[in-house]
């Protein structure tokens, strides 16, 4: 999944950076926003697990970005969660609460429910999360889903065929994996097919914080699996499914121009996290959170207090990851050199939109962005939840 990290360690740009911090507090993703300033940046520690290196500086994103809000794509939508475009035009996008799929025509805005999946039963932030599509969708038009059940919280696949009825487009669901601890907080539930054509899988420890360090326990973890449901081969543990660990609540997952992983994560009392991810390493919690320097956890690339941020989806686009965050009710722009900070991150939208949910790219400088005003912690009367088109850089 990574450039070699000699060949990149070579070319590298030493960068030095400065913390700027505000207090703030969190034990999830509820709440309300917080203040107008927000990250803290440093380098990952170089003594720590999996230490990062930067790529060559000739290229990087300037120090100042912007954001346009092009429109709104559609709006009225009830607890949306997971968003996966297309290729023949349009949006899928999950409604947690309601466990329904719905068709978004990018063009008009008519929504299309496709139908509901079997099983689901939301509580709390369980519910149907994550959505992705096939990397043979072309030919197989298959649905993948993260959802909580009674039981657990597990990952299906169904074919999805636009020729039929609205509410009768998903066929029988094929449950691929099963087991993921469930909890009334703390489900992860964000999916995305890798460059590899594998499923990665961001999971939470569900307050069970002895899961994110046991190796046998899908709580607390990424896994990569095949599209079968398999632990992928070449897995750092074995024939486990786990691909690192020590997360406490991954909703964030997207990969950069050089196919290097990014996960976003809620911290608790103190720090959330943008981190890239390397096949095994420790992310340090619950006895880290934050950047640690402890050489045996792999320290964040960037870390925000819980009120500014309390991070949910990202997205690559223009040099930078993008990340929504609910609490913090902004999306934040993080500049790349490699797999370290370029320059400061920068915040947009704050408050404009409420609680934001997902961001998707939508290829070039393009991104689709999803509010979550109507998830029992937002404010509905700022407005039915939408999907934004956004033109940034």
């Amino acid at each position: 999944m990574r450039p070699a990290l000699a060949k990149a360690a070579c070319a590298a740009l030493l960068l030095t950076a400065v913390t700027a911090v505000t207090a703030g507090c969190s034990s999830g993703d509820d709440g309300q926003a917080g203040r107008d300033t927000a990250s803290s940046r440093s380098a990952p520690s170089s003594s720590g697990a999996g230490a990062s290196t930067a790529s060559p500086s000739g290229d990087l994103p300037p120090a100042k970005g912007s954001v346009r809000v092009v429109r709104t794509v559609t709006d009225g939508l009830k607890s949306p969660w997971g968003l996966a475009p297309l290729p023949e035009g349009g949006l899928l996008v999950s409604s947690r609460d309601e466990g329904t799929i719905t068709r978004v025509d990018t063009e008009t805005g008519k929504k299309t429910e496709l139908g509901s999946v079997p099983g689901v039963a939301p509580a709390g932030e369980g519910g149907l999360l994550g959505l992705a599509l096939s990397p043979s969708y072309a030919s197989d038009h298959m649905v993948y889903a993260y959802f909580t059940t009674e039981s657990d919280n597990r990952i299906a696949r169904m074919p999805y065929d636009a020729k039929k009825p609205a509410g009768e487009q998903l066929g029988a669901p094929d449950t691929i994996f099963k087991g993921i601890p469930k909890g009334t907080n703390h489900n992860g539930g964000r999916i995305a097919f890798g460059p590899d054509d594998l499923l990665y899988v961001g999971t939470g420890e569900t307050y069970r914080t002895e899961y994110a360090q046991d190796k046998k326990s899908p709580g607390g973890k990424i896994l990569r699996l095949t599209p079968e449901g398999d632990p992928a081969p070449g897995n750092p543990f074995g024939k486990s499914p786990v691909y690192s660990y020590g997360h406490r609540n991954v909703q964030g997952l997207a990969w950069d121009k050089d196919k290097r992983l990014w996960a976003s994560e809620f911290g608790q009392d103190t720090w959330d996290e943008l981190n890239d991810i390397v096949a095994g390493d420790n992310y340090g919690w619950p006895d880290a959170e934050g950047k640690s320097g402890d050489s045996g956890y792999h320290d964040p690339v960037a870390q925000w207090h819980t009120d500014d941020a309390s991070p949910s989806g990202i997205a690559y686009a223009e040099g930078s990851v993008w990340m929504a965050g609910l609490r913090g009710e902004r999306l934040w722009r993080v500049p790349l050199d490699g797999t370290k900070e370029a320059h400061e991150p920068q915040e947009f939208l704050k408050g404009r939109y409420g609680r934001l949910r997902t961001v998707v790219s939508a290829g070039g400088d393009k991104l689709w962005l999803v509010t979550s005003e109507t998830d029992t912690r937002g404010t509905p009367a700022k407005g039915d939840d939408r999907i934004l088109e956004l033109k940034v850089s």
